[in-house]
């Protein structure tokens, strides 16, 4: 049986996403065989693509970190899960396929009131919030949490559930458009990336800083952020889109008692009490409430035909994508 899927034969620019037809996904022990509604595109993808991010070993080879659809076939192990469910997943890969083989431990059901295409745009930003800025930094109603990219897929989901546990909120974005979308998701402290960003936050928290600090620039953002924590303050690095090489001062982090962690989600086992079945788990039991109620929502700039995956990174890569883009079979 085959099926068809976006392929990379050499890395490049999106030209060099190709749809083609592959092999079927075999399933192992525990994983069931997901029908693709809808992937998403995230930075992963685009550095898969020009070939600085090979998926973990056993990983299927074709991007796409998340996806929805329906469960197409239960293999062997599995309990709980039924031809036909609506799903959506955590994938190691694979998501940019008609069919990819999931682990049953990072499978979630579609959230009450959120339509089975639009699912696609929450497991990835979700278990990445929830692990980074809850799991580990233990962010507090009544903290400041400051978001670099507060207009990214990651951002717009940290905004949201940052204010739905009571937390003071400011984001760096580029862009007045950009800030003020922010604002609309619940920001209450906007700053232009541009700008002296530990002296606006401070200026605006009188002279606190911030508790918690999720980045997605790595290198680039380290000093700043140094300089930006708040007394027991925890930054957590979730990106290197500003590099991977900076000088640390470590002074200045004794002082403030800080704390660096840098964690990664698409390469941790499925079991394990660090791995993705646990953060999935959570993010079951405290995410899919708060979009239940309408607390949290999905963002989705648009949509793109899945075979048509080029176009949507090339999108994503010009700027100007707030939330998440789609691609829809």
């Amino acid at each position: 049986m085959s099926m068809h899927a976006i392929t990379i034969p050499a890395p490049g620019g999106p030209e060099a996403l190709v749809w083609a037809e592959v092999p079927d996904p075999e399933l192992a022990e525990g994983e069931v065989l997901v029908e693709v509604a809808a992937s998403a595109v995230n930075r992963a993808d685009l550095l898969q693509r020009q070939g600085y991010y090979d998926p973990p070993r056993g990983a299927s080879p074709y991007p796409g970190l998340e996806c929805s659809g329906r469960i197409g076939a239960v293999g062997p192990g599995v309990s709980g899960w039924a031809v036909g469910d609506e799903v959506c997943a955590l994938l190691s890969g694979g998501g940019y396929a008609e069919k990819v083989a999931v682990p049953a431990g990072q499978l979630l059901p579609v959230p009450e009131g959120v339509d089975l295409v639009t699912a696609a745009a929450l497991p990835e930003v979700a278990c990445t919030v929830w692990s980074n800025v809850f799991m580990i930094a233990h962010l507090r109603p009544g903290d400041t949490l400051l978001v670099h990219g507060g207009s990214s897929g990651i951002g717009t989901m940290a905004i949201q559930l940052a204010k739905a546990v009571g937390a003071r909120v400011a984001v760096t974005a580029g862009s007045a458009e950009k800030l003020e979308r922010c604002r609309e998701l619940g920001a209450d402290i906007v700053i232009d990336y541009h700008d002296d960003i530990p002296a606006e936050l401070k200026k605006a928290t009188d002279g606190h800083g911030a508790d918690v600090i999720l980045d997605n620039m790595g290198a680039k953002g380290l000093a700043a952020n140094l300089d930006a924590l708040a007394p027991d303050g925890r930054l957590v690095i979730i990106g290197m889109q500003g590099g991977t090489k900076a000088e640390l001062d470590i002074g200045a982090l004794l002082r403030k008692r800080g704390s660096v962690t840098a964690m990664g989600l698409r390469g941790r086992p499925v079991d394990g009490p660090h791995g993705k079945g646990a953060i999935v788990a959570e993010v079951a039991a405290h995410v899919w409430p708060m979009i239940g109620d309408g607390r949290v929502r999905p963002i989705v700039h648009g949509t793109v035909p899945l075979a048509e995956a080029a176009r949507a990174h090339a999108e994503l890569e010009a700027g100007g994508v707030t939330g998440k883009l789609l691609l829809v079979r």
